[in-house]
C-alpha cells in the first residue's frame, strides 16, 4: 500500500512530546503497546491475516512514519509497511516479551507489528504490539471491532478522515485555549518533587525497566462511588491521594491520562491522549467524601482544556515521560466483538517491562471491577512495597464503600508512616573555564546553525532566543554528532545557555 501525504502533514502535539523523550535517547520500551488476542476454535489463519492488513488500509495512520523537515516533525509514508505472519515459536511468553521489547523505528516503520501464533490446531494467540505514537488505550477496542468485522466479511464504512487531519483542527482549537490555559494552569503548576512510598530508594532516571504486580478489585469495592456522588475512576482517584497522603506526600499530585477523542475520531485508530497533573492537599480534607469531591471538581475544571498540552501552557515546561511520579491510566473496557465460530479472549495489560514513572497503576475496567497493575521501577520498590500499595488501595475503597465519611486519617492503609529516601540531586553546574572557551565557539555555531540567527552570547538564554523543547533536542543530536558529547535534555533546561551548558560539560568530565 502506498500513502500519499501533503507536503507536510505536521504530527500532534502528543506525537511531538512523545517523540523528544524518543529522540533524546533512554526511552526503552516505554512507548510500546502490547495486545493478545487468543482464539479458541477453528480459526481461519488466512482469513485474520488478511483483516490485520485490513485494518492497516483502513487506519492510514499505521503506515506511516516521522520525519523533521526544517524543524517541524512531520508525519510521512513508512519506508517499511506493516505486515501479518505466522510463527510457532516453543515458549509463547519468551516469544511475546522478545516481541514487546523489540525496538522500532520511528523514521521507516513499521509501527505497529502482528504475528499469529499457533498454540495447536484450535488454538491461536495474535500478538500485537503498536507504538504509542499510532496507538492508544482506547485504540485496542477499534482495532479488536474493525478486525472482528474483516474477519467475519462485515465491510465497513469509509473513515471520514485521517490522524493527520485531526492533528491539524486540533492544532486550530488549541491556539484558540491556549491564553485560557495559561491563566488556568499559572496557579497550579510547579515541578513535581520527591514521592514519599514505601521503601522507596529513589532512582534519577527519566525511563527505566520495571516491574509489574498485578492485583484485581472486585465490583463491591467501587459501591462507593454511586453513595458519594462520582464515577468508579473519580473513586480510584481519591483512594490513590488518599493512600499517598498516609505515605507522608502532604501535596499529592497524580499524573492523569485523558481521551481527546472527538466525535469525528471516536472509530480512528491513533494518539489520542493527553496527559496532566492533578493535585490535592489532603491535609486540609476532613473525609474521604470531601476529597473525591474535590478530586471531581478539579478535574472537570480541567477538561475544559483537556486538549492543550501541559508543555504549551506552561513556560520552559520541562519535556518527561509523565508528569507526576505518580502517574495513572485508567479506561473501561468496551465489550469483545463476536469472531465467527470462535472464542475469544483478549489480554489488555501485557506489561511492556519499562515504567515511565517512579510509580505506575495501569486499570482497565470491566464488568466485575477492576483488572489493575502497580508498575514501579526496577530496584526502586520491593515487591513487597507494591503489595502493600495495592492492599492499601482495596482497604480505602472497601472502607469508602461502607464509611465514605471516614477520616483520611483513619484509613486503613497498610505502610503508613514509613519513612521514604530521599531522591539524589545532581549538583548545579559552575562557571565556564578557560578550557571551556573553543568548545564554547563550536556550541555557538551549533545554535546559531538551528536557531537561524548570528551573534549568540554566552549567557544568552535558549528560551529567550525563540528556542524550546524540540531546538533542543535538535543540538543536542548535532553535538552528539559532530562533537562527541552528550548533554542530557534535564542538564539543558537546567542550563540554557552557552556558558551553563559548557560548565555542565565540564562538571560532568571532572565527575
Amino acid at each position: 500500500m502506498t500513502q500519499t501525504l501533503g507536503a507536510r502533514a505536521e504530527v500532534s502535539f502528543a506525537q511531538y512530546l512523545m517523540w523528544i523523550m524518543e529522540s533524546t535517547g533512554g526511552a526503552g520500551s516505554v512507548y510500546h503497546m502490547p495486545l493478545l488476542v487468543t482464539f479458541d476454535g477453528e480459526l481461519d489463519e488466512r482469513a485474520l491475516l488478511d483483516a490485520c492488513a485490513v485494518v492497516v488500509r483502513r487506519h492510514s495512520v499505521l503506515s506511516t512514519a516521522v520525519e523533521e523537515r526544517d524543524g517541524v516533525l512531520v508525519e510521512v509514508a513508512a519506508a517499511n509497511l506493516p505486515t501479518a505472519v505466522a510463527a510457532a515459536p516453543a515458549d509463547l511468553d519468551a516469544f511475546v516479551r522478545e516481541e514487546v521489547l523489540r525496538p522500532f523505528d520511528l523514521f521507516r516503520g513499521p509501527l505497529i507489528r502482528f504475528t499469529l501464533v499457533k498454540l495447536s490446531p484450535k488454538r491461536h494467540v495474535l500478538v500485537v504490539v503498536a507504538h504509542h505514537l499510532v496507538f492508544d488505550g482506547e485504540s485496542k477496542d477499534v482495532f479488536l471491532r474493525d478486525l472482528a468485522a474483516f474477519y467475519n466479511g462485515t465491510p465497513l464504512p469509509r473513515l471520514p478522515s485521517t490522524y493527520a487531519d485531526h492533528a491539524a483542527a486540533e492544532r486550530v482549537r488549541v491556539a484558540g485555549l491556549l491564553s485560557e490555559a495559561k491563566a488556568f494552569w499559572e496557579p497550579r503548576w510547579s515541578e513535581p518533587g520527591a514521592v514519599h512510598l514505601p521503601g522507596y530508594t529513589g532512582s534519577s532516571r527519566a525511563v527505566a525497566p520495571g516491574e509489574s504486580l498485578p492485583f484485581a478489585i472486585d465490583a463491591a469495592r467501587l459501591d462507593g462511588a454511586g453513595r458519594i456522588g462520582v464515577t468508579r475512576f473519580e473513586l480510584f482517584l481519591a483512594a490513590l491521594h488518599a493512600v499517598l497522603y498516609r505515605y507522608g506526600n502532604d501535596r499529592v499530585v497524580t499524573a492523569v491520562d485523558v481521551s481527546t477523542r472527538t466525535p469525528e475520531t471516536r472509530d480512528q485508530l491513533g494518539l489520542f491522549v493527553n496527559e496532566f497533573p492533578v493535585a490535592s492537599a489532603p491535609g486540609g480534607i476532613t473525609s474521604f467524601r470531601d476529597l473525591a469531591l474535590r478530586l471531581r471538581a478539579e478535574l472537570r475544571a480541567t477538561y475544559l482544556f483537556r486538549e492543550v498540552p501541559v508543555a504549551r501552557a506552561v513556560p520552559r515546561f520541562r519535556p518527561r515521560a509523565a508528569v507526576a511520579p505518580v502517574s495513572v491510566s485508567y479506561r473501561r473496557r468496551k465489550a469483545l466483538p463476536e469472531f465467527s465460530g470462535l472464542d475469544v479472549s483478549v489480554d489488555y495489560t501485557v506489561f511492556n517491562h519499562s515504567v515511565r514513572s517512579t510509580l505506575h497503576l495501569l486499570v482497565v475496567e470491566g464488568p466485575d471491577g477492576l483488572n489493575a497493575h502497580v508498575q514501579y521501577r526496577a530496584g526502586t520498590l520491593t515487591p513487597e512495597a507494591a503489595a502493600q500499595i495495592a492492599a492499601g488501595l482495596r482497604s480505602v475503597l472497601e472502607t469508602a464503600a461502607d464509611e465514605p465519611d471516614a477520616a483520611l486519617t483513619a484509613l486503613p492503609v497498610e505502610g503508613a508512616g514509613v519513612p521514604a529516601a530521599v531522591q539524589p540531586v545532581a549538583p548545579a553546574a559552575g562557571a565556564v573555564t578557560a578550557e571551556g572557551t573553543a568548545l564554547a565557539d563550536d556550541i555557538r555555531a551549533i545554535w546559531q546553525e538551528v536557531l537561524g540567527m548570528k551573534g549568540i552570547e554566552d549567557d544568552d538564554d535558549l528560551f529567550d532566543l525563540g528556542g524550546h523543547s524540540l531546538t533542543m533536542t535538535q543540538i543536542i543530536a548535532r553535538m552528539r554528532k559532530r562533537l562527541r558529547i552528550e548533554v542530557s535534555l534535564d542538564a539543558f533546561f537546567d542550563n540554557p545557555t552557552i556558558s551553563g551548558v559548557v560548565a555542565e560539560i565540564e562538571r560532568a568530565g571532572r565527575g
